[in-house]
């Protein structure tokens, strides 16, 4: 398990005021538990932050947020005339926020980390799903279909893994696969110093690899960077996975690949137009996404609920790292994970 370090400066001899916004119930235990840590008075916000709820952080100086809350340029106005200075977010990506505003207000912004392993564990896991055809398994049990036709797969010491990110969860992804026996390669714009990872070019990642998996943040750069062009270079039969962000992927360019085969398969824990739905139950009313119908139909795709960091442990890292930015901040004026 990897700890978490510790932060600079902290002050916790004063009863500090942080709001937190878009708490689910599972983060509540954590919630309650580094308040009373680190002497902090708390105010609990279950609804996200939006034009709405922003007035409920009135008093307020310090809040913390979720990647489905709205700091948008209007909300991060609202937001400075009330007097907020720092605003910690408890996810990783941050393509939520307006950070050009945010600078220009003067509001200073943080992420979180939390153990690699959740995501990397899960990604692994998804990728031997793929291989040994477990979506359509699923299924044919499900109509009582025990046979084995269409469940032939493959082995993933066969496989020659791409994977494209090598920050800390891309670098765990190719420590927990370097058990299996598979050849790994990674794609990194500013690629790490460490001596086990073999980094290649993405046009020769394309080429080579039998599974891609996405392990970068979503930045106005490389939003669809899954698209039609990407995929026709990529290998015949392909396995995409992504645990990082839906606009990565351009979604009706999958699509097209999974139906003409091109793409063998996908695991997809996020999804392009996922707010509104992710982490909602929505089994009593219809969802207004033709392409997650059509995907969730294949037998080839996985589709999951933004899952893949959702451990006990991750949980914890995500609201401790939230609250001890805030907390650098009051003490110091910064933060040392702060984004602008």
């Amino acid at each position: 398990m990897e700890k978490i370090p510790d932060f600079k400066g902290l002050n916790t001899s004063n009863k500090i005021k942080i709001a937190a916004y878009g708490v689910r119930e599972d983060e509540l235990e954590a919630f309650h538990r580094f308040a009373d840590l680190y002497n902090i008075e708390l105010k609990i916000i279950k609804k996200g932050l939006s034009s709405s709820t922003i007035g409920e952080s009135l008093e307020y100086e310090l809040i913390s947020f979720i990647g489905s809350c709205d700091l948008g340029k209007t909300n991060l106005e609202i937001l400075k005339k009330n007097g907020i200075k720092f605003a910690a977010s408890r996810s990783i990506g941050y393509d939520n926020v307006d950070l050009d505003a945010a600078a220009k207000l003067n509001i200073k912004v943080s992420n979180s980390f939390y153990s690699p392993y959740s995501v990397s564990e899960f990604t692994v896991m998804s990728m031997m799903n793929l291989l040994r055809r477990l979506p359509l398994a699923v299924k044919k049990v499900g109509i009582n279909d025990f046979s084995l036709k269409g469940l032939k797969g493959r082995e993933l010491q066969n496989q020659v893994i791409g994977v494209v990110g090598t920050g800390k969860i891309g670098r765990t992804v190719i420590k927990c696969l370097s058990g299996f026996g598979c050849k790994v390669i990674a794609y990194d714009p500013f690629p790490s110093n460490s001596n086990n990872i073999e980094y290649v070019s993405l046009e020769e990642l394309k080429k080579q690899s039998d599974i891609i998996s996405l392990h970068i943040p979503m930045t106005g750069k490389n939003k669809h960077m899954i698209d039609s062009k990407f995929l026709s270079d990529a290998k015949d039969g392909v396995l995409i996975i992504n645990t990082a962000r839906g606009e990565l992927v351009h979604t009706e360019d999958l699509v097209a690949g999974l139906k003409s085969g091109k793409v063998g398969g996908a695991a997809l824990d996020v999804l392009e137009g996922e707010n509104g739905i992710i982490f909602k139950d929505c089994s009593r009313r219809q969802i207004d996404n033709d392409n997650l119908v059509i995907l969730k139909n294949m037998s080839n795709v996985q589709i999951t609920p933004h899952q893949a960091f959702f451990t006990h442990q991750a949980v914890s890292d995500m609201v401790e790292v939230s609250l001890k930015s805030l907390l650098e901040f009051y003490s110091t004026g910064d933060a040392a994970n702060s984004v602008n």
